[in-house]
């Protein structure tokens, strides 16, 4: 009978994720989880298999991440309350191991090497984007927002906005707040 792990799953993958989103899939060797996670090679792989399925489990864990702190948002602040709050939410989240966003990072990453890898963290984007959508939506419906532009459009826009402050929020000096400011006033105009 095999022998239980000794380890909790979720936090390795947690752990890896946070590597990965600082030091990138190239950027992070085996050697490199394999210290951070505190298991030898043979564990490792018997827990994970590879270093591509370990960054696939980081990838749906930090999207899963960010849907439960929309989920929350909307729930303390209704759908708009949602949509103003989520980038101060998670540019002022100071535990995070960055700013700019995983998914973004990768595809930028690994998309030349037509790595597997960015399909799959360009269906996470599209998912997220989706969730944008229905927030607008709502919005609409409470009367919030005007109708005049539809919200899959509100959604891509405000995804795009959304990526670039994260990008730009990595520069030295970048005024983070007034950006936020600026996000939920023309939220508030729509």
């Amino acid at each position: 009978m095999p022998r239980k792990p000794s380890y909790d799953r979720d936090d390795l993958i947690r752990r890896a994720r946070d590597v990965f989103w600082k030091r990138g899939w190239a950027g992070t060797s085996l050697k490199d989880l394999e210290n951070v996670l505190n298991l030898k090679p043979g564990s490792f792989y018997a827990a994970f298999g590879s270093k591509d399925a370990l960054y696939k489990l980081a990838l749906d864990q930090y999207a899963a991440d960010g849907g439960a702190t929309l989920d929350k948002l909307e729930q303390q602040h209704g759908a708009l309350g949602a949509l103003q709050a989520y980038p101060r939410s998670i540019l002022e989240n100071e535990t995070a191991a960055a700013r700019a966003c995983m998914l973004v990072k990768t595809i930028l990453e690994v998309s030349p090497q037509g790595n597997v890898l960015s399909e799959y963290a360009n269906a996470h984007l599209d998912g997220m984007q989706t969730r944008f959508a229905v927030l607008f939506a709502k919005a609409q419906d409470a009367g919030e927002i005007s109708r005049q532009h539809a919200p899959e459009h509100l959604a891509r826009r405000y995804q795009s906005d959304f990526l670039g402050l994260r990008v730009s929020a990595e520069r030295q000096g970048y005024d983070i707040a007034a950006t936020l400011d600026d996000i939920e006033t023309n939220l508030a105009r729509l």
